[in-house]
């Protein structure tokens, strides 16, 4: 098996994986599970929730948190998974920066310290954005950039996906009143692009096929592109 940039090959021998999913009622969340019930690689499924979303399947075990800053008293509840596929997070569209900072970097490191200290031989995955960058200028991208540095310094496995545009496949939405309307319009535009620009879209569900991938390798990279995620989707 290789994780190498230009080869990432998953481990099809491996035992079902059992994951904890944070943010599986968000747009990109719910393509992941999607990805997570439709794959015979992930076993237990654990979705952690400040609000009941219950997907009415069998193999998913909801876990309620309203306050993600308070993890750490679910540590027992976390133990023994594999994986955390990492989904939650707040829209830059209309959020001042101390808020979404706080959403994107203080709960997520919460998080992640937690299942950190109960599974330290897990991997956590993490739904970033293209070129985060503690040092950009641009709001949302800078503070994605903390979040992947803070993750980079835990003593677990941390991988960071970059996608620049996700689409929602069919079945699949936008929670946010504000981006309705944005993803009513430009969707069919986003299914173009994805055909003529892999490196610039993908889907939800490529989203988590890909986290499934990762969460399988021994060594996985710590970031990849969106033309990674679609090559890790397609096998």
């Amino acid at each position: 098996m290789s994780s190498s940039p230009g080869r990432l090959t998953m481990d099809t021998s491996q035992t079902p994986l059992d994951i904890l999913l944070v943010g599986a009622a968000g747009l990109v969340g719910q393509g992941v599970l999607r990805a997570c019930l439709e794959s015979p690689a992930v076993g237990r499924i654990v979705s952690l929730q400040r609000h009941r979303h219950d997907p009415g399947h069998p193999r998913v075990e909801v876990l309620l948190l309203e306050d993600f800053s308070q993890a750490d008293t679910l540590q027992p509840a976390l133990e023994d998974l594999d994986a955390c596929f990492y989904c939650a997070g707040a829209t830059p569209v209309g959020t001042p920066e101390h808020e979404y900072r706080r959403v994107t970097v203080d709960l997520t490191m919460a998080v992640a310290r937690t299942f950190a200290a109960a599974n330290p031989q897990g991997t956590f995955l993490y739904v970033s954005g293209a070129h985060a960058d503690p040092r950009s200028g641009v709001m949302p991208l800078r503070v994605k950039g903390e979040a992947e540095q803070a993750l980079a310094a835990l003593p677990v496995r941390t991988v960071s996906l970059r996608p620049a545009g996700v689409r929602p496949v069919a079945g699949t939405h936008t929670r946010h009143d504000a981006l309705k309307p944005l993803y009513a319009v430009a969707g069919p535009l986003m299914r173009l692009g994805a055909a003529i620009a892999p490196s610039l879209v993908t889907d939800n569900l490529s989203v988590g096929k890909a986290m499934i991938a990762l969460a399988a390798m021994p060594d996985p990279p710590a970031s990849v592109t969106c033309r990674q995620i679609r090559r890790l989707a397609a096998g």
